[in-house]
């Protein structure tokens, strides 16, 4: 009779029976089924196609789109504008409404694929503050990357729990226990394996699930399959032997027996404060990995989350409807010309037809045609509840920032904008279409594009960007969407800042500054600098303002 294994193989780092949340009793189960999440990730990661993947699994599309694929099945859901397709790269946030059978249960996924390009990162930003939660792709070759560790901080900024996926494990990766200790020192997080690889590169077979001790096993032949799972007893099982090859088990052995000495084990308090994360290996081209990811969301994920607002907290379980936009989208469906606000639903159950209060300007909206999406893809929303991301359809009408309401005067906060790093002059191509430049950049300026400001003192707009490559985009939107060709220029100026302060201190400070004066789309003055010592100047000599890099969006 053999001997009984150690409790380090028997018992699984993430115990699932202790560590499942209760639901809430005070929340109604429709709100407590949802899940609203982003993913995050250096660009090149595979976040685009880890995107595609759910989709897959939660039954919404037949065939997972690839970025860099040939033909049908490049064209992925979530990169819908025209340069996303040329590039392979996202540029914008989408989000994805879908069910996805979980474990016990259907839950209902708010998944926001954002850009993973630091071009684009203020999108990025705006995006976080609208979702509980956060997947963040590292690739197994590169570990954790420059702009993973700035989204990551933004994250933390937010109190975000954080999911880690480590993908591409079926190329050449790096040593396991190498990509973990990364992620614990760059980021200052402790790390929890919920599955351990078998093998990487040509030799990867697929990974041990440490949460229900089963044996997951990659197929290599049909990228859209799911792959084989065999629930086993513990790393002792001997069945273990029919499908791993002798050296690779002994490998695991080790491995596992060696993290479980020296990882923490999973504690879902701290996973939801965000101080730490459980890790997932996979390859998500292959389908691998995915749906074991996608179990750990709906098990350990947050449920909607209270919102942040003056001058009360929002809670989801409230009866009364209330939402904000966190993002606005033009030309969507270049059919229409329309343009569409992003709404968090923070509290209620939301009806087609209802009438809410647009508390910036204290008008009623009845919200007629409002859309669930599948990224540029979008059907008729008849209903949703807090915690669902859905499309308002309007004319200009709403901008980032706004709240909407049955009736109470709510400001959602904590939604940035901030200072652009890169200013240039904007002119169309066409002098006789000057006023359509401006209606087209008074949108990507209303849409979050960009930052437009109109100088006091001149003609012309002058355009801030986080980014180079947003100008190219920002250029080719107007040329595709309004026919206009434009060109940007040089601009004396090189950073630009709001001004803040009493009525009388800013009135004098922009009478005396004249030449560097404009207002910004919504008609707040912003003070436009050549160099640092402009900014120093002003701080020196007008004690009484305030220059300020960032401005919060809030009615």
């Amino acid at each position: 009779m053999s001997e009984p294994a150690p409790a380090y193989i028997c018992a699984p780092m993430l115990d699932a029976a202790q560590d499942t949340p209760t639901n809430r009793p005070d929340l109604p189960p429709e709100i407590a089924r949802r899940r609203t999440f982003a993913i995050i990730s250096h660009p090149d990661a595979g976040k685009t196609t880890l995107t595609e993947k759910f989709l897959l699994y939660g039954g919404a599309i037949q065939m997972a789109g690839q970025v860099r694929a040939k033909g049908e099945a490049r064209r992925t859901r979530s990169d819908f504008m025209q340069m996303e397709k040329d590039r392979g790269i996202s540029v914008s946030a989408s989000a994805m409404s879908f069910d996805f059978a979980g474990p016990g249960m259907q839950y209902r996924f708010n998944l926001v694929d954002t850009p993973g390009h630091s071009d684009f990162s203020e999108d990025t930003y705006r995006t976080l503050t609208a979702v509980d939660a956060a997947i963040m792709v590292i690739d197994g070759a590169k570990g954790v990357e420059s702009q993973t560790q700035k989204l990551f901080e933004v994250c933390r900024l937010r109190d975000l729990p954080i999911l880690t996926f480590c993908n591409k494990m079926d190329r050449e990766s790096r040593d396991t226990f190498e990509i973990i200790d990364e992620i614990q020192e760059n980021l200052a997080i402790d790390v929890t394996p919920a599955s351990w690889p078998i093998g990487v590169g040509r030799d990867f077979l697929g990974c041990y699930d440490l949460i229900h001790d089963r044996l997951e096993l990659m197929d290599r032949a049909d990228r859209n399959k799911v792959a084989e799972s065999v629930k086993m007893e513990g790393l002792d099982d001997p069945r273990l032997d029919d499908h791993i090859p002798a050296d690779l088990l002994e490998k695991l052995r080790e491995e596992v027996e060696m993290a479980r000495e020296l990882l923490p084990a999973m504690n879902r308090q701290s996973f939801l404060e965000g101080h730490l994360t459980p890790i997932w290996f996979g390859s998500a081209i292959n389908s691998f990995g995915v749906k074991e990811l996608m179990d750990g969301i709906a098990e350990y994920g947050p449920q909607p989350q209270v919102q942040t607002a003056e001058p009360r907290e929002v809670a989801p379980e409230e009866k009364k409807v209330a939402g904000f936009v966190f993002k606005v989208q033009a030309n969507m469906d270049p059919k229409h010309r329309d343009r569409v606000a992003f709404v968090r639903l923070a509290s209620g159950h939301f009806q087609r037809g209802m009438k809410l209060t647009h508390v910036r300007s204290k008008k009623p909206m009845a919200i007629a045609n409002p859309v669930m999406f599948l990224a540029s893809d979008r059907e008729l929303a008849e209903e949703a509840w807090a915690g669902d991301i859905i499309g308002i359809p309007n004319h200009g009408q709403l901008r980032i920032g706004d709240a909407l309401t049955e009736g109470e005067a709510l400001r959602f906060t904590g939604i940035p904008s901030f200072a652009p790093e890169l200013l240039q002059s904007c002119r169309a191509g066409d002098p006789m279409k000057a006023k359509h430049l401006d209606k087209a950049l008074m949108q990507f300026a209303e849409e979050g594009a960009a930052k437009v400001f109109k100088p006091n003192i001149g003609s012309g707009f002058i355009v801030g960007v986080v980014g180079a490559l947003q100008f190219e985009v920002l250029a080719s939107r107007i040329e595709m969407e309004y026919g206009l060709p434009v060109r940007f220029e040089a601009s004396q100026f090189t950073s630009a800042r709001w001004v803040h302060g009493g009525k009388e201190a800013v009135d004098a400070f922009m009478a005396a500054n004249k030449s560097h004066m404009a207002t910004d789309n919504d008609g707040d003055p912003v003070y436009l600098t050549r160099m640092q010592w402009d900014i120093d100047r002003i701080e020196r000599d007008y004690p009484d303002v305030t220059l300020s890099a960032t401005k919060e969006l809030m009615v």
